[in-house]
C-alpha cells in the first residue's frame, strides 16, 4: 500500500529507496549530476546509525564497497560517468568475488571531463562489462522518478539473489528532476542468507575467505565457467522491459530511460498523421531484450526499426543483433548533452515511411 505521494528530486529519491531497501552503507565522492545522492545519504545515515564516507577518491569509495559488501551487508555507491570509469577496477574485484552491491551512475556528456549535461554514452560501459575479465553487470534503466524508487529497491535484492553488482544507470535529467513519487508503506525486501560473508568463523572450524584471486589456471577457468552459468540463467529469468503499439506498428521505435519519455509523445503525433509507430522501452539494458525485438522484427506489419539515444549509437548495436538482418534499423542520436526533439524525431519517422531514409 502507498502512502500519499511526494514531490521529490530524482537523485534524492535514489537514497531514500536505497535506505528504505535496508542499505546502511554508502561510500561514494561527489560529482556532479549526482551530488544529491551524497547529499542525503549524509544527512540520513546519521540520523538512522548508518555509516556514510566520502572517500578520498572514486579509488577508494569503490574499494569500501567490496569491504562492506563482503561482511554481508548491503552497500551502494553512486557516481557520474568519470568518476564509475575510475571505479572499473573495483566493480571488476566485486564480480569476481561475486559480492553484491548496488552502484548508481547518473550519466554526463563525454568522452573526457565533458559537461554535467545528460548522456547515455556509458551504456556500452556498463553492459559489456567496463573493466577487465570476463564478467557481466545487472544493468537497469529507470524512465521516471516513481521507477528510480522502485527498481532502486529491486537493485537490492537483485544484488543479494545474484551475488553480483547490480548498476542503476540514469541520466543528468532523470536525476535533477522532480515529480511525485508515491512509496509504499512497506518494501518487498528479500532476506537472502549469507553463509559466505566474512564475519568470522560463528562456531565453524574455519573463517571464510572472500577473494578473486585463482593461480591455478584450472581453477580460475572453473570460476569463470561458474560465472558464465549465472549470467545465463539472469539473461533467461531476468529481462525486463516495456512495450506498446507494437501489435499494429510500422516502425518500432527502441529507447530507454528520458529519451523514451521524449519518444512517448512522438508516437501521438505520428498516430495523428496516419502513421503508425510502436515502441520497445529496455528496462533492464543488461539482460537485453532481444526476444521481445526479434519478435518485432517477424511480424509482418513492422517495416523498420528506429533507436533513439543520447549517444552517437551504442545499444543500437544490440538492437540491430537482435534484429538480424530481418528489418531495416535505422538510428537518431543527440550528444554533448543535447536532447533530441519531439520535432527532430517526427521528421525521421516521417522520412522512413516515406522511404527518404537510407
Amino acid at each position: 500500500m502507498a502512502t500519499k505521494r511526494v514531490l521529490m528530486k530524482g537523485n534524492e529519491v535514489i537514497a531514500e529507496a536505497a535506505l528504505r531497501a535496508g542499505c546502511r552503507n554508502y561510500f561514494g565522492y561527489p560529482i556532479t549530476p549526482q551530488t544529491e545522492v551524497m547529499h542525503y545519504m549524509a544527512k540520513k545515515m546519521v540520523e538512522i546509525g548508518g555509516n556514510f564516507v566520502q572517500a578520498e577518491s572514486e579509488v577508494s569509495a569503490i574499494n569500501m564497497v567490496y569491504g562492506a559488501a563482503a561482511a554481508g551487508a548491503r552497500v551502494m555507491t553512486s557516481s557520474s560517468s568519470p568518476g564509475i570509469s575510475l571505479k572499473q577496477e573495483g566493480i571488476s574485484y566485486i564480480a569476481g568475488a561475486e559480492l553484491p552491491a548496488v552502484a548508481v551512475n547518473i550519466v554526463r556528456a563525454g568522452p573526457g571531463l565533458g559537461g554535467i549535461q545528460p548522456s547515455q554514452g556509458d551504456y556500452w560501459q556498463a553492459t559489456k562489462g567496463g573493466g577487465h575479465g570476463d564478467y557481466r553487470n545487472l544493468v537497469i534503466a529507470p524512465a521516471s522518478v516513481q521507477e528510480l524508487y522502485e527498481l532502486t529497491v529491486e537493485a537490492f535484492n537483485l544484488a543479494d539473489t545474484y551475488r553480483m553488482l547490480v548498476m542503476i544507470l540514469g541520466d543528468g535529467t532523470l536525476g535533477q528532476m522532480m515529480e511525485p513519487v508515491a512509496f509504499r508503506d512497506e518494501e518487498p525486501i528479500k532476506v537472502v542468507d549469507k553463509p559466505w560473508a566474512a564475519v568470522g568463523r560463528g562456531g565453524r572450524q574455519t573463517h571464510n575467505t572472500v577473494t578473486s584471486i585463482y593461480i591455478n589456471p584450472d581453477d580460475l577457468e572453473a570460476k569463470n565457467r561458474e560465472l558464465q552459468e549465472k549470467y545465463k540463467y539472469i539473461e533467461e529469468h531476468e529481462v525486463r522491459y516495456e512495450e506498446f503499439g507494437v501489435e499494429d506498428a510500422e516502425i518500432v521505435i527502441t529507447a530507454f530511460s528520458t529519451c523514451s519519455r521524449i519518444c512517448r509523445n512522438v508516437i501521438r503525433q505520428a498516430a495523428e498523421l496516419g502513421i503508425k509507430v510502436g515502441m520497445i522501452r529496455p528496462i533492464t539494458l543488461w539482460p537485453f531484450p532481444s526476444a521481445p525485438i526479434a519478435a518485432a522484427a517477424d511480424r509482418d506489419n513492422v517495416k523498420a526499426f528506429l533507436d533513439i539515444e543520447l549517444s552517437a549509437g551504442q545499444m543500437v548495436e544490440d538492437v540491430r543483433l537482435a534484429v538480424c538482418g530481418k528489418k531495416p534499423v535505422y538510428f537518431y542520436g543527440r550528444m554533448g548533452g543535447n536532447l533530441p526533439t519531439q520535432k527532430e524525431i517526427l521528421e525521421k519517422i516521417i522520412a522512413i515511411h516515406e522511404g527518404r531514409e537510407v
